[in-house]
């Protein structure tokens, strides 16, 4: 059972959507696909050190953190089962990692080298190119994640940041109804905002009748 899973959440993803079995164990040679286990709190990639592959998550949760200028660590992304990281820097190759990689509890990460899929793509190969054609749309989502989080920033109050960000839920999900990928620490963490404040500012706008929530489950009321 645990095996199906983590090949649905590898399925799920735009890379591999819509491949049969066949097909998928063709993209996974050529990507030359390597699963590895992660426990709670092991460095997948650390900050400084290249970052030629990047991960497609099966199963648990990852976090990507980057520094501010104060050398404090920023959560930027939070990384779920059928979801993707590090596809820019692995595309640059020899850039040096600008995050860390943190398993926010037990992972398995499939990992994926694009060395190869570029080399074929280039010589014409049309599996190659059909897979490089996916690629490029991953890329171009992850451009669009990056938006989400430049808005969420941008905003001076942690109201304005907290509405932004359920509205990305909502927009995301495709209902008013959904459960949030952190518990209150993480979540302070990626709005950038002191968790206490946070805790008011929620309990505020469930007072004001502006949402509902139990735990990490939310209602945009």
């Amino acid at each position: 059972m645990e095996k199906k899973e983590k090949l649905r959440a590898a399925l799920s993803h735009k890379l591999f959507a819509g491949l049969d079995e066949d097909g998928f164990l063709r993209a996974l040679a050529l990507l030359e696909g390597k699963t590895v286990f992660y426990k709670k709190g092991e460095t997948l990639r650390a900050i400084g050190l290249p970052f030629p592959t990047f991960g497609l998550v099966l199963s648990g949760t990852v976090q990507i953190f980057a520094l501010d200028i104060d050398g404090e660590p920023m959560m930027m992304a939070n990384v779920g089962g059928g979801e993707s990281f590090g596809e820019s820097l692995a595309y640059l190759g020899t850039q040096e990692s600008p995050v860390t990689v943190v398993a926010a509890d037990d992972a398995a990460v499939l990992w994926l080298n694009i060395t190869a899929l570029r080399t074929k793509a280039a010589a014409g190969e049309a599996f190659a190119l059909a897979l490089a054609e996916r690629f490029t749309a991953v890329l171009a989502l992850r451009a669009l994640f990056q938006n989400d989080r430049i808005q969420i920033l941008s905003k001076p109050k942690i109201r304005d940041r907290l509405t932004t960000f359920l509205s990305q839920c909502e927009r995301r999900f495709g209902s008013r109804t959904f459960i949030v990928p952190f518990d209150r620490a993480s979540l302070a963490v990626y709005l950038g905002v002191n968790r206490a404040a946070l805790s008011r500012e929620l309990a505020k706008m469930k007072a004001e009748g502006v949402i509902d929530f139990f735990r990490s489950s939310f209602r945009l009321l």
